[in-house]
């Protein structure tokens, strides 16, 4: 407990920069809405966080991020646990939900080049990028499968993808050394971190669908508990679309290593409107309230299909 009057909430993240960054973007969230409210931030190292020398798909996938932050809540050393949305699994640990919703960040993603490409021009196409990238005789870096693909759609087989992990200013500095010729980041960790200066060419939803959740932060705590602190921090309209998202993921039966990709936003006519990636594009408009059973569905078919 805090000082007459106050409570104190433990919010736990991983001890990354961009972890940190949001984290504070959370508790700000929630004490600007609750000032009897003092938010304490526990930062974990995380699995994740220490193996960077072989993908995430072969290392136990993006749970290895939030294992750590799971038995902290469940423990009880934290209240509240803060993750980027789309680093949480499908099936989250017994115990633990999710229960709450950052407003979103810009969702898509974006090419960062090395100082070594030359310059595009304004306008330029796609076969210029990749002849400028291909010059270079450097990979792109890239960890994701979802990314990996859409970008060999985008830019050609013959542009070379090699993975690169670690947080955000590590595969910068990484770039920058001559180990890349661009990197394929969020926009939202960018922005978080004031770099978004460093933005190349920013990927539409049409070009690159983003992951399910990318942009939002998800607060988790432990089932079945009240949490009054939260009541007015909570974004009932980016919790609908990520949710959505999520429902498809889990229907196809996705992981980290599964090439999927899915982007839910509202319409100026207030129906909600789903674009996902497996292997192909698929899209489907429906009414908010039947968002999460239609993206089901979807994802259903998908598995099917394939």
């Amino acid at each position: 407990m805090g000082g007459a009057g106050m409570t104190t909430v433990r919010i736990g993240t991983r001890k990354s920069k961009l972890a940190m960054v949001q984290v504070r973007l959370v508790a700000e969230g929630i004490e600007r809405h609750h000032p009897e409210v003092r938010c304490e931030v526990v930062g974990y190292t995380t699995a994740g966080d220490v193996i960077l020398d072989r993908p995430l798909e072969e290392v136990g996938g993006k749970g290895l991020f939030v294992q750590e932050l799971d038995r902290a809540l469940t423990e009880g050393r934290i209240d509240l646990a803060v993750h980027s949305y789309k680093d949480l699994p499908a099936e989250l640990a017994d115990g633990v939900e999710v229960v709450a919703c950052s407003p979103r960040e810009d969702p898509r993603d974006v090419i960062v080049l090395s100082a070594g490409v030359d310059p595009l021009p304004a306008g330029a196409d796609d076969a210029l990028l990749a002849e400028r990238l291909l010059a270079t005789g450097l990979p792109v870096g890239c960890s994701s499968a979802r990314r990996r693909v859409q970008l060999g759609e985008l830019l050609g087989p013959e542009v070379r993808v090699e993975s690169v992990r670690g947080s955000v200013p590590t595969r910068l500095a990484k770039l920058d050394e001559g180990g890349y010729c661009a990197l394929i980041l969020a926009v939202a960790g960018l922005r978080r971190l004031g770099l978004e200066g460093r933005a190349s060419r920013v990927l539409g939803p049409d070009e690159m669908v983003p992951a399910a959740g990318q942009g939002a932060m998800a607060v988790c705590g432990r089932a079945g508990e009240e949490h009054p602190e939260l009541v007015g921090y909570d974004d009932p309209a980016t919790h609908l679309c990520v949710r959505a998202e999520r429902a498809f993921t889990r229907a196809l039966g996705a992981t980290c290593a599964s090439p999927v990709g899915a982007y839910a936003r509202m319409t100026g006519d207030g129906a909600l409107r789903l674009s996902v990636f497996c292997g192909g594009r698929g899209e489907v408009v429906c009414a908010p309230e039947d968002a999460e059973a239609e993206a089901a569905r979807l994802g259903r078919e998908v598995r099917d299909r394939a």
